[in-house]
């Protein structure tokens, strides 16, 4: 039975904005009243998407449950598919999951206790000090941060927690290096330019409230070598080679990547550089 509940606001849905006291919170509800616009690089390859992507450290979602204060209500933004939704919905008693991509949000499947909807990251239908914590999970570096910020502030609660995380390249085995390395380098012109801040680990945000120290941890998978290639095709940048092009880069280095790997069957480690940030909103 599909569980899924799509685009259902909380009964205590907002019904306007509360005055901000930040020049950025301002800015932000002015872009709210103009409406808010998107840069959509996933909703054509939203099944890829939600098959192909990695799992998060289940570490990750114990410490965030860990640092919030309450585990009543958590807000996801740019949710995807719901793959952390899944995960936050162990540890917290409701998850509001929102994407503004009707597509990706198609894909979601998640227990009882998470409501998804299309919504930007700017805007959500939460109410005033509604949500314990706020989470974004690979999504930050398309949102309008002042105005995501500003409505973070909006919906959580005193004391709340905000907390960001995002990966970087994907790191082989030595011996699919040169291949990989070939592969990502003609693909590398075709990225959206905000893949630069993921690179750079989200370094230099104007962040709001107070950090909150966060835990290394590591993202890594055993994979065969159709789960990675489909990990390729679901990039932003393999999409925009092909309309770009007319070709696929994946197909054109499937080869090279099997006589690298051996048995297709077999899995292989594969890792990726995880950063965290969070942030706690002041208690009073």
């Amino acid at each position: 039975m599909d569980d899924r509940r799509h685009g259902a606001p909380p009964e205590d849905a907002h019904r306007g904005d509360a005055p901000h006291r930040r020049g950025r919170a301002r800015a932000a509800a002015a872009r709210r009243r103009r409406g808010v616009s998107f840069h959509d690089h996933f909703s054509a390859v939203a099944a890829q998407y939600a098959n192909a992507r990695p799992e998060y450290p289940a570490a990750l979602f114990e410490w965030i449950a860990a640092e919030s204060a309450a585990r009543g209500r958590v807000w996801e933004a740019g949710c995807g598919s719901g793959q952390a939704s899944r995960d936050l919905a162990r540890h917290f008693d409701a998850v509001y999951a929102t994407d503004p991509s009707a597509a990706q949000i198609a894909q979601a499947a998640a227990p009882a206790n998470v409501s998804f909807a299309v919504e930007p990251g700017e805007r959500c239908g939460l109410a005033d000090a509604s949500v314990d914590a706020v989470c974004v999970a690979q999504a930050l570096h398309w949102f309008d941060r002042d105005a995501f910020f500003a409505e973070s502030e909006r919906v959580l609660k005193p004391g709340g927690l905000l907390v960001v995380w995002g990966y970087q390249d994907i790191v082989v085995p030595d011996a699919l290096a040169a291949v990989n390395d070939a592969f990502q380098d003609d693909i590398r012109d075709y990225w959206p330019p905000e893949r630069a801040l993921i690179d750079a680990a989200y370094a230099g945000f104007d962040w709001p409230f107070a950090p909150v120290a966060t835990p290394v941890l590591e993202l890594e998978a055993d994979w065969p070598l159709a789960r990675m290639l489909g990990y390729f095709s679901s990039y932003s940048a393999t999409k925009r080679y092909r309309e770009a092009r007319g070709a696929d880069p994946v197909a054109a280095y499937a080869d090279a990547f099997a006589a690298a790997w051996g048995d297709a069957d077999a899995t292989q480690r594969l890792h990726w550089p995880l950063f965290v940030h969070a942030r706690r909103k002041p208690a009073g």
